[in-house]
């Protein structure tokens, strides 16, 4: 018997409808709305850095044009209908989801408490009453406000003091829930003041196979289509095999099929799908033809393979690339037209002279640049620039490169 297969236009009509971006930007985004789009997206992923907009804010401006940077802690600092933690980043997440992340709590105590010690070289467990007796006693703090005087550890990136180092691994083992941000600096609480106690309870907990069942589920259907390693790696919380376990038994039970997607390069791939992969495929209409700058950390792009298979897109961030050594520069966006990849540009919201200004710009391979392609993206950027909260729009001399060209 045949399996389901999707060519690749299909293929990638039916992720990016999945990942909220097949259809007209449209919408508040903000309130319910905003939270519908995080809900279908499943998270999004908190990064500091800030070029144009930070990229949490970035990748729901690509999806609400309408979209604010206020919009967002409103939801987890208001009326907690958001909660922030780790997926294979710090990301917010819809809080009926949080049940499932005790597995995650119990998985990052065993796997962080050696790990951490290793790199810092102190003992950051001794400081877990001190901090907890802290934010029982004054509330909320921050990691400046523990730990003074403590001397940091000796691993480059993770130089923490040992009171920072119990923040971060109570948080990440559940003890502690982020309450909100001071600049990007996060603040602790007791998650018994920030978590609705139903969801703490034993009872509501699921127990392990059931959270691997759901976040299995739930990852197929914000993919649209996966192998157990990508289903494993959407949440970060399921392992490999488990992934694999589950795919076998879920299609034992006819809930998912084998199938086959064409890749870019004409390649075939399996990967698992839903029974009707091939007729909700065929449901979608065309991408709306507008171009849309899109964060590096989009989760449409976040899996680096999976992007180059699908769209022909090779990208790299190049953040901690020496600049003599990119190839492209420091934070470069990438380009969505319709339902393409048509480019990466290199720009930053320069707001001392209120403007957004533009380096370069690189067409991927075979995309042709023409008049009406150049006014789109000149529409698209003056949207973004006024999000950035400047002005006006610039190109550097030189700005359009080659196909191919580097630096």
């Amino acid at each position: 018997m045949a399996l389901p297969r999707l060519d690749n236009r299909a293929a990638r009509r039916l992720f990016l409808d999945r990942h909220g971006l097949a259809a007209p930007p449209v919408g508040p985004g903000k309130g319910a709305d905003l939270l519908r789009v995080i809900h279908a997206l499943g998270f999004v992923q908190i990064d500091s850095v800030n070029t144009v907009a930070r990229a949490h804010d970035m990748i729901l401006y690509a999806r609400r044009p309408a979209y604010r940077p206020a919009h967002l802690p409103r939801l987890y600092q208001g009326n907690r209908t958001l909660f922030e933690h780790w997926t294979h980043d710090a990301a917010v997440i819809p809080m009926e989801f949080f049940s499932h992340w005790h597995l995650r709590f119990a998985r990052d105590a065993a796997k962080l408490k050696s790990r951490w010690k290793d790199w810092q070289g102190h003992n950051f467990e001794d400081q877990f009453e001190p901090v907890l007796r802290h934010i029982r006693d004054h509330g909320p703090v921050t990691s400046s406000d523990v730990g003074k005087g403590e001397k940091k550890g000796s691993s480059g990136w993770w130089d923490w003091h040992p009171s920072k180092t119990a923040l971060e691994y109570l948080w990440r083992s559940g003890a502690l829930s982020i309450v909100g941000r001071d600049g990007f600096r996060k603040r602790y609480d007791l998650t018994e003041r920030v978590i609705d106690e139903g969801l703490l309870a034993d009872h509501s907990r699921p127990n392990p196979e059931e959270t691997v069942g759901w976040a299995c589920n739930a990852a197929l259907d914000r993919l649209g289509f996966a192998t157990p390693g990508e289903l494993a790696a959407f949440w970060d919380t399921v392992t490999p095999a488990e992934a694999k376990a589950w795919c076998a038994a879920a299609q034992a039970r006819g809930e998912i099929v084998e199938a086959e997607i064409a890749c870019a390069d004409g390649s075939p791939r399996r990967v698992f799908a839903r029974p009707d992969i091939e007729e909700a495929a065929a449901r979608l209409a065309p991408a709306p033809g507008r171009m849309r700058v899109l964060s590096p950390f989009d989760p449409a792009l976040r899996d680096r393979s999976r992007a180059q298979r699908l769209f022909g897109f090779d990208y790299r961030i190049e953040i901690f690339v020496p600049a003599a050594q990119r190839k492209y520069g420091y934070y470069v966006f990438p380009l969505l037209e319709g339902e393409r990849i048509v480019g990466r540009i290199d720009m930053r919201a320069e707001r001392d002279s209120d403007r957004l200004a533009v380096t370069a710009l690189w067409p991927e391979k075979g995309v042709r640049w023409t008049a009406p392609r150049q006014a789109r993206l000149e529409a698209e950027l003056t949207r973004v620039a006024r999000f950035a909260g400047v002005s006006e729009v610039s190109f550097a001399d030189g700005w359009f490169r080659e196909p191919g060209s580097q630096g």
